[in-house]
């Protein structure tokens, strides 16, 4: 049954409010994924909802606020409040929208926010204005069983945040920056390597990478990534 949910964060970043402000308005593809919002009030959104959105309030390196909605009711808010603390950005964020199945999706919403806004701190941290080369992949249907995860930890080796790891894939070595049951964060000196354990909801297992080496070649990562995630549910 269709339900009303609310998500928020908050929380400190290591850059000014304008850094801040410009991963999420113009550097997603470092740390979620590619979005793209015109640069005004009422400007519009793409890649963040199905059929696009718009812009509500556009107050650089203070407030910004998306909207979208659709025929049946749907809708979908964004908004994020950036106020300057200590050195840094303590940022407010709310996620409201409407769900479907309200136990497992308010349930992955959460989780996946916590993880997303972890990520923009590392981007913010370590990667801070550099524009990302960003692909995703899902691995097979048979990665949905309970346990499945388990196999992507135990192929990275990840048991505890802080932890060496070799990434066979792309042959680096990187650091466990996130690691519980449903998600796993691995940074290295040119990249961020999420992976998204949502077998825990009944879905796929999926990735989604972040590299920022200039000579990074993207679709020959993604080529890469999805054998590794097919053989590894073969």
């Amino acid at each position: 049954m269709a339900k009303e949910s609310e998500v928020r964060f908050e929380g400190f970043l290591p850059t000014t409010p304008a850094d801040s402000w410009a991963a999420i308005t113009t550097g997603s593809g470092g740390w979620l994924w590619p979005i793209q919002y015109e640069p005004r009030d009422g400007g519009a959104e793409s890649g963040l909802t199905p059929d696009g959105g718009m812009v509500t309030v556009w107050k650089p390196s203070q407030r910004f606020v998306t909207y979208a909605e659709d025929e049946s009711g749907w809708f979908n808010t964004l908004e994020y409040v950036l106020e300057p603390k200590d050195g840094g950005t303590y940022l407010r964020y709310e996620h409201t929208t409407v769900l479907d199945d309200w136990d497992v999706e308010y349930d992955a919403c959460r989780q996946h926010t916590s993880f997303y806004y972890h990520s923009l701190s590392e981007y913010l941290k370590h990667f801070n204005r550099r524009q990302a080369k960003y692909f995703k992949a899902n691995a097979p249907e048979a990665s949905k069983a309970p346990k499945a995860f388990e196999a992507v930890r135990a192929a990275i080796g990840a048991k505890a945040v802080g932890d060496r790891v070799y990434l066979d894939v792309p042959g680096v070595e990187g650091v466990v920056d996130y690691l519980t049951p449903a998600f796993i964060g691995v940074r290295t000196e040119d990249a961020l390597y999420r992976f998204y354990g949502r077998n825990v909801w009944g879905w796929p297992v999926g990735i989604g990478h972040h590299l920022f080496a200039e000579d990074a070649d993207a679709d020959e990562a993604a080529k890469a990534w999805t054998a590794w995630l097919n053989d590894l549910y073969a």
